[in-house]
């Protein structure tokens, strides 16, 4: 009997834990009742209750495992960790929120049957906010020119993934993991479905602007160098375009030396305009150090406070 591993990170979620855990044992019972199953919640350090609620799912079932880290390490490196705890012949991340339909998940293990490695759920639309769909695609499409990968739009990380792909992603070791760049740079045999994403079953989103941007910029400094390119370019550009500017100033003014007046206006704009131009690439640099730093330190994924029905490791 091949054994599939749910991973399931949440944060704040007491309202949907045990809906959760419902619908995959459920679906394990019924239709998937030739499977073995193992559930994983990773708690990110949640202060609502969501722990006491996993706690008491843990002790009525012994299938249902649990992770809770010492703080809140986000929204990448919590699954990657629990992932890589997790010992089924595939491995299934879904968000706790519903958002994620766990429906998909029969179809994800039957294109893993027929022979996928990786299969990754695609949003083909979604209830969010239009705006910040129109953001999310100019990012894809940012992705697509930056990189020589086929860049996978609209995928989050909502998947399958084969024991032999999860071992390839231990044998990375990436203290920085961003897990829908890896699927693509080390992937193969990859299936897509796609599905819509519908709203939030209760409680509110925990990914703000500040959890988005995080994400852009570590997909964006782990796998393209286009930023660093575009500021070489765009300083090129700019000085070439001073450089002409005054020229034609200078030509203008010998020509019309007592009627033209430039003031200082062109100057002031001219230094306001480079220096916004200097601090967005020293601000794009630091973001790159910033990668290379937190990977040479290679400190662990997560830290864990607790974990419960888990054998007891050597």
């Amino acid at each position: 009997m091949k054994k599939v591993s749910i991973v399931i990170p949440c944060y704040n979620e007491t309202d949907n834990v045990g809906l959760m855990s419902d619908c995959i044992r459920g679906m394990f019972d019924g239709e998937l009742k030739a499977y073995d199953r193992e559930i994983i919640f990773i708690d990110n350090a949640s202060t609502d209750g969501t722990r006491e609620k996993i706690r008491t799912i843990c002790k009525e079932h012994s299938d249902v495992k649990a992770i809770f880290n010492n703080r809140n390490y986000g929204a990448f490196s919590s699954p990657f960790h629990a992932m890589l705890q997790a010992d089924g012949d595939c491995v299934i991340i879904l968000a706790c929120d519903f958002q994620e339909p766990p429906e998909l998940i029969p179809e994800f293990i039957r294109k893993w049957e027929e022979g996928a490695e990786v299969v990754c759920g695609v949003q083909s639309g979604s209830r969010e906010n239009k705006i910040v769909r129109a953001f999310r695609n100019m990012y894809y499409r940012l992705m697509r020119m930056g990189t020589d990968l086929d860049y996978i739009d609209h995928f989050t990380g909502f998947g399958l993934f084969d024991r032999s792909f999860v071992e390839i992603l231990r044998e990375a070791d990436d203290p920085l993991p961003f897990l829908r760049g890896m699927v693509v740079e080390f992937g193969s045999r990859i299936e897509k479905v796609y599905y819509e994403q519908p709203k939030r079953m209760h409680g509110k989103t925990h990914h703000g602007f500040l959890q988005l941007y995080d994400a852009a910029m570590i997909s964006f400094t782990s796998y393209t160098s286009m930023g660093l390119r575009l500021v070489t370019l765009f300083g090129f550009i700019v000085g070439l375009f001073s450089f002409v500017t005054g020229v034609i100033y200078l030509i203008y003014k010998l020509v019309n030396w007592y009627k033209f007046d430039a003031g200082m206006a062109p100057v002031l704009i001219g230094l306001f305009f480079l220096g916004a131009v200097i601090l967005i690439s020293i601000g794009l640099m630091g973001e790159y150090l910033i990668n290379i730093n937190r990977r040479l330190m290679h400190r662990p994924l997560v830290t864990e406070a607790e974990r419960i029905n888990f054998e007891r490791r050597s």
